[in-house]
């Protein structure tokens, strides 16, 4: 059917509302709880009485077309015009059930799809039903894969708090890389079905998933560097060693090493962190960015002195901003005004800049800070640690106290 006037209905713009509907959901939340949704009258533009008279054959031919429809339920009226008479025109376009919608959009095989899923969560899972209610079209393109979520689901409830990793779990057709690829919808679905007793509600977000349902979790890690050689665990080796947080805990405490380290230097990028020059009782560890809970755990750090080395950022002020809510007297190093505008032919740009309020910067990191919000210097400036020329590094560690 060709719609020659593209005012008037026809048969592609009716099944694009039906389309609309389909997109939203909303036949397939007939389909799980039908409704009121139909009989559904559909919005309908047909030709006024001037067009009657002067586009005659034109909307002839378009009366004829949509005679020619199917599935849909078309009303007609007769209309009695001075110049060409009484004639029978299409006023109303209706739908009147949810299964000729379906036939309409050719959707059957996926309306059967969404049955089985829907019966099986049903029998198996009925607390899940209002999330199928509520993502109906997500729900349908998990459906290939979603009696396995339920056989994960399953057998959590039957070995609750489980305190293994995920890589341990057994079951048939079920392996830990299945797990971590759908973790988010699990999330979701677990929250629905797990009592509140097995989830840890501290613990959120995709990358706590383990945490938050009581498996075990990759332990975080420590990178650092012993910056002075009398302090060296290994003859000959550079110093570049990583520990699990509970490890890098234990030994500083049990080794004796805390009362022979005076400094702690702390620095977001790789390169300074491998190239961070000696320094007499001093270590430097490789941060993570915002991730703090490795650190977090080493309660002998309050003891020390420590040196922050981010870019000059709105980022890595609101890294230290964050840092010191763990370790309230840590020092910035670097990140101050005349390291910004001494270095002015290194200056970058900053994709996403922060605009947050910071509430644990000194008033000089303030200033920079507010600054960089205001775009005082330049728009969405960034200065990258590692465009810092190296013998200013050295300027400043030398002023350092060493006692």
């Amino acid at each position: 059917m060709v719609n020659r006037n593209q005012s008037w209905s026809d048969r592609k713009s009716l099944l694009g509302q039906l389309e609309k509907l389909w997109d939203k959901g909303a036949l397939l939340r007939e389909r799980l709880e039908p409704g009121d949704l139909f009989p559904r009258r559909l919005a309908f533009r047909s030709p006024d009485s001037k067009a009657l008279a002067s586009e005659f054959d034109e909307v002839r031919r378009w009366i004829a077309d949509i005679d020619q429809l199917t599935g849909f339920r078309v009303v007609w009226k007769t209309v009695r015009h001075r110049i060409i008479g009484d004639n029978s025109v299409p006023r109303e376009v209706w739908v009147d059930s949810l299964e000729s919608a379906i036939s309409l959009l050719n959707r059957k095989k996926q309306l059967l799809c969404f049955d089985e899923l829907a019966a099986t969560t049903r029998d198996r899972n009925p607390e899940l039903i209002d999330w199928i209610r509520q993502y109906p079209l997500k729900a349908l393109s998990l459906a290939a894969i979603w009696p396995k979520l339920l056989d994960f689901i399953r057998w959590l409830k039957q070995h609750p708090s489980p305190a293994i990793y995920l890589r341990q779990v057994s079951l048939a057709g079920i392996d830990s890389k299945f797990i971590e690829q759908n973790r988010a919808v699990l999330a979701s679905l677990l929250d629905l079905s797990l009592p509140p007793s097995q989830i840890n509600s501290e613990s959120t977000g995709i990358r706590q998933f383990e945490r938050r349902y009581g498996f075990r979790s990759k332990p975080a890690t420590v990178r650092f560097r012993l910056l002075d050689s009398e302090l060296a665990l290994l003859p000959g080796s550079d110093g570049d060693i990583s520990l699990t947080a509970s490890d890098f805990q234990a030994m500083f405490h049990h080794a004796g090493f805390v009362s022979r380290i005076h400094r702690v230097f702390i620095t977001e990028n790789e390169i300074n962190f491998l190239a961070f020059p000696p320094q007499a009782q001093s270590l430097v560890i490789f941060g993570a960015g915002y991730g703090f809970q490795a650190l977090a755990q080493a309660d002998w750090l309050s003891g020390i002195a420590i040196a922050y080395w981010g870019d000059i950022d709105t980022h890595g002020f609101a890294i230290l901003d964050q840092l010191r809510a763990n370790f309230p007297e840590v020092k910035s190093l670097m990140m101050d005004q005349e390291t910004l505008l001494t270095h002015r032919d290194f200056w970058g740009h900053e994709e996403k800049p922060e605009g947050r309020e910071l509430k644990r910067l000194t008033p000089q990191e303030q200033a920079v800070y507010q600054a960089l919000i205001a775009n005082t210097y330049a728009e969405n400036l960034r200065l990258e640690q590692e465009r810092i020329r190296y013998d200013d590094l050295l300027t400043v560690l030398s002023r350092l106290d060493g006692g």
